[in-house]
């Protein structure tokens, strides 16, 4: 048996045995502990041994089995030996349904502790990664560009609130469950956003993000298959991702939507994306997810930029900003105005949010503004439009490819390209 035997449990396996120490222990770092060290023990006895039959099961009991020698030698077991009863599979490999079950049950309560709102949002995010992801601290700590240590310290931080606020690693009561779910969604649905649009660094894509959410989203519909905005998140995401072999050259330059070669996207994910929006649909509960879902589904199935239903787009967009309303969604409802009727409409969209102020550093605005200006026949306003979004774009590949634009600038593009990074 090779090292990738243990890799591939690591993978399927982590977030589900930390998850059922977690619960019974209520304590998450004593969890990882003992879950590292289940791992530890794997690697040296399955070349011997053989792989379980049950992976994951030897993996809990192991780790079960750490956990309370552990307990028994801080002192800590007598107090709470009632509570803490090893689990009742027979035999670490031979667990039954009910048990396995019982473990996915403990890993969605896993998630909604992560995600908990008592935790700062960089928090949630980063604890979703190490604790369901199964993602290192140094590999979370590239993600969020900052040094290993700092991460750490923020991950021992949050351990520690986690344990003294008595956040519970199970399922919310059914009153709060709507809301707890969507504060869930938002976490897996920002670490693909950073992973599709890098806020910072060099490079337009973060492929390593975008996979970890993908695997997140995959991991919440199956352990909640009849919510509909949970598949419309899945689909969306796929729907994007499906984009990402186009969205940059062989210099990893971004290509903007009008630019890109939809040979490229990859169509089993677009198909697999759009039959999930369409079970989401089924259910009859829209909701914003799938309501972008749809709007990257009718980019997906355009066979060009020009043959693009802009019209319904911009009516999705509409929606979306009835049921979701934001400064943002109305910045993308503007370009989508903007291309179904006229460069004029859509800056009559954008006007009150540029009067509020809300979104002065938000690059994205300002390169919908310009473009905007520069169809309507306005250079000189256009101009001034492009420089606000060169400097408050912190990604240095697209900044660059802002300033290809703003150099190639004709003053009679009616055309447009929808998104600067596609």
């Amino acid at each position: 048996m090779s090292s990738a035997t243990v890799e591939q449990a690591y993978r399927e396996e982590w977030s589900a045995v930390v998850a059922t120490l977690a619960r019974r222990l209520g304590d998450l770092q004593r969890a990882e502990d003992a879950t590292q060290e289940a791992f530890t023990r794997a690697a040296v006895v399955w070349p011997r041994d053989g792989t379980p039959e049950k992976p994951g099961a030897w993996l809990t009991v192991t780790a079960w089995r750490i956990a309370l020698n552990q307990l028994r030698h801080d002192r800590l077991l007598t107090q709470h030996a009632a509570e803490l009863q090893p689990p009742t599979a027979a035999a670490p490999d031979t667990p039954d349904d009910e048990e396995i079950l019982e473990m996915e049950d403990d890993r969605l309560g896993l998630i909604f502790a992560c995600c908990h709102p008592a935790l700062a949002l960089e928090v949630r995010v980063a604890l979703t990664l190490r604790y369901l992801a199964g993602l290192t601290t140094r590999e979370i700590a590239s993600a969020f560009l900052v040094p290993e240590p700092t991460m750490a310290q923020r991950l021992v931080r949050a351990k520690h609130k986690i344990l003294q606020a008595g956040i519970r690693f199970e399922m919310p009561a059914p009153e709060a469950l709507a809301g707890r779910l969507s504060g869930v969604q938002r976490v897996i649905y920002l670490v693909f956003n950073e992973g599709y649009s890098a806020s910072g660094g060099g490079q337009l894509l973060r492929l390593d993000l975008s996979t970890e959410a993908l695997w997140l989203g995959r991991l919440l519909h199956r352990l909640l298959p009849g919510d509909p905005e949970t598949i419309g998140l899945l689909a969306l995401m796929l729907l994007l991702h499906a984009r990402a072999p186009a969205r940059q050259d062989a210099a990893g330059r971004p290509v903007p939507l009008s630019e890109q070669n939809r040979g490229f996207w990859h169509q089993p994910t677009i198909a697999e994306g759009i039959a999930l929006l369409d079970r989401a649909i089924l259910l009859r509960r829209p909701g914003p997810y799938q309501l972008q879902a749809a709007i990257a589904a009718l980019h997906a199935e355009a066979p060009s930029f020009a043959e693009t239903d802009w019209t319904e787009i911009s009516l999705l967009y509409g929606e979306l900003a009835r049921l979701a309303p934001s400064s943002v969604v109305e910045v993308n409802r503007a370009v989508a105005v903007g291309m179904a009727d006229s460069p004029r409409a859509g800056l009559a969209v954008l006007e009150p949010i540029l009067a509020s102020g809300a979104l002065a550093d938000y690059a994205p605005l300002h390169a919908a503004h310009a473009e905007l200006l520069d169809r309507a026949g306005e250079p000189e306003a256009a101009a001034a439009a492009w420089s606000r979004a060169i400097a408050t774009t912190e990604n240095v590949a697209v900044r660059g490819e802002l300033q290809r634009r703003v150099a190639q600038r004709t003053g009679d593009d009616n055309e447009g390209t929808g998104d600067a990074t596609g």
